[in-house]
């Protein structure tokens, strides 16, 4: 959603940096090029000005222009001003779930904004990492198929939802919902209102009345970032009608300018809770000002990454996988499993965003080479295509074979030579690391002990990356190979000879 953005203050920046000095007259002409980007991005009008004139009142003080670096004094600056715009550097807003079960949740939204998918995956988010047990309820009698479309989600989501009963009125629904949370030993109710295609009276009445019998510890606005500065319009008449606690964007996947997630804070005050990032029942996650202010600048984030690795890394096979590689063994199944590891991260497309230096350009590069997740499902069809013996003997792979695998994959026999020459180097990293008597972790983690990750935590090399990150500073090292610099540790396949297909391994 930010490429455009981060791409032009990119450019400003670099022309910030090259200079040993700067004046007064250098910083105003960032800030003028700055407002523009801004305002290009469909920021409010208002908070770019009051961000440009913070800026300014930081940025030409005597600290600033006689510094060592005034390019990177002015970069950090800027940073810790979008951060401010977003929200402050304090802890991010989670929750309030305390109190007397059950707690309610009331999701509120214009018809199209994502109400019910956000609620399916709040539920999800809710249950996993709160570790309570949630009940959502569907209150939209209007929409079609809607109580079926949150049942459905719910199901996929894993947790329980309200059994529908035809002809029963929002409020009526709303009451049954809480009862039904409290005999049954529900922590949580979450309750999907009806969304209208604007704001009425009728909806409103109608939110006011079960807002008056659920007694919600928490009401979220559900907003669709694309729709930029309607959002923060719909944000202030919600706010005005039906105390908001909250904010939920979705669609930050999406290719609108991101001037609305900008403004949502400045313009009425509420924290950003969530953020919707996908389509899938997980693509939820919890909004982070210092985080987002970095991706924003190019600067990644690190942090996420790596708290996403630890979410999702299947503990028992990196245990399995780290005794057989402190033995220097690594076979094509594991590496199947490690290509398998990032689809569920998200894939290619999913991680890059993380990934310092990844703007615009550089994203365009990996397509044009055909670096997307298409590669990494056409890799594992390759590695499926082998018997079972071929897999964890690749050296027995001779042209007849290759050919036949070619032909099941669907591929070219290049393309399988491809694959068994990147598993070959990370298989002699597996080698080297264990004659140095290292105690193993995935491939392209080194440090990492036991093969996991810490559930919280960051393995050792990426903390100093993290911290550098939240200054507002490029950590060093975190460009993807044959794109401006080495390849990231915190990968599995990016460290030693990098994933199938991408540059940085030695030619033939």
């Amino acid at each position: 959603m930010f490429d455009s953005l981060s791409e032009r203050l990119t450019g400003i920046f670099d022309g910030l940096t090259g200079r040993g000095a700067l004046s007064e007259k250098d910083v105003d002409a960032a800030l003028r090029e700055i407002r523009v980007a801004l305002l290009e991005a469909d920021v409010a009008l208002p908070a770019v000005k009051d961000f440009t004139t913070k800026v300014r009142e930081r940025a030409v003080g005597e600290e600033v222009i006689r510094s060592v670096s005034p390019g990177q004094q002015v970069i950090k600056i800027v940073h810790d001003a979008i951060v401010e715009l977003l929200g402050g550097d304090g802890d991010p807003e989670g929750l309030a779930l305390a109190g007397e079960p059950p707690v309610a949740i009331l999701m509120a939204g214009l018809q199209g904004s994502g109400k019910t998918t956000t609620t399916a995956k709040l539920a999800k988010r809710i249950t996993e990492r709160e570790n309570k047990k949630v009940l959502v309820a569907s209150l939209d009698t209007r929409r079609p198929a809607a109580m079926e479309q949150l049942a459905q989600m719910a199901e996929k989501a894993g947790v329980e939802s309200l059994p529908i009963v035809a002809g029963q009125s929002a409020v009526e629904i709303a009451k049954r919902a809480m009862s039904a949370g409290r005999l049954q030993g529900y922590d949580v109710v979450i309750l999907d209102t009806a969304g209208r295609t604007s704001i009425d009276e009728e909806m409103m009445s109608e939110a006011a009345k079960i807002a008056d019998i659920a007694r919600p510890r928490e009401t979220l606005l559900v907003a669709d970032a694309l729709t930029g500065q309607d959002a923060v319009e719909t944000a202030k008449r919600f706010h005005e009608r039906l105390p908001l606690t909250g904010l939920a964007l979705t669609r930050m996947d999406g290719d609108a300018r991101g001037g609305a997630a900008l403004s949502m804070r400045w313009v009425t005050g509420l924290p950003i809770k969530f953020l919707g990032v996908s389509e899938k029942v997980d693509g939820l996650d919890a909004f982070d000002a210092k985080r987002l202010a970095g991706r924003i600048l190019g600067r990644g984030d690190i942090v996420s990454l790596v708290e996403k690795a630890a979410a999702e890394v299947d503990q028992d096979k990196a245990a399995k996988l780290a005794k057989k590689m402190a033995k220097g063994k690594f076979d094509l199944d594991d590496l199947a499993d490690q290509l398998r590891q990032l689809q569920k991260m998200g894939g290619l497309g999913g991680l890059m965003g993380f990934l310092p230096g990844m703007n615009k350009q550089a994203k365009q590069q990996m397509a044009a080479a055909g670096m997307d997740d298409k590669m990494l499902k056409r890799q594992e069809a390759i590695i499926s295509s082998m018997t079972r013996e071929e897999r964890t003997k690749p050296e027995i792979l001779k042209a007849s074979r290759k050919r036949r695998i070619a032909k099941g994959a669907g591929v070219e026999v290049p393309d399988v030579n491809k694959l068994l020459k990147m598993h070959r180097q990370m298989a002699d990293m597996m080698k080297k690391m264990s004659k140095k008597g290292g105690k193993g972790g995935l491939p392209g983690m080194p440090g990492m002990p036991g093969g996991g990750m810490p559930p919280r935590g960051m393995p050792p090399g990426l903390d100093a990356a993290a911290s550098d990150l939240l200054k507002g500073n490029a950590p060093a090292g975190a460009n993807l190979p044959g794109l401006g610099g080495p390849a990231p540790s915190g990968l599995p396949g990016l460290g030693g000879g990098g994933l199938p297909g991408l540059p940085g391994g030695k030619k033939k």
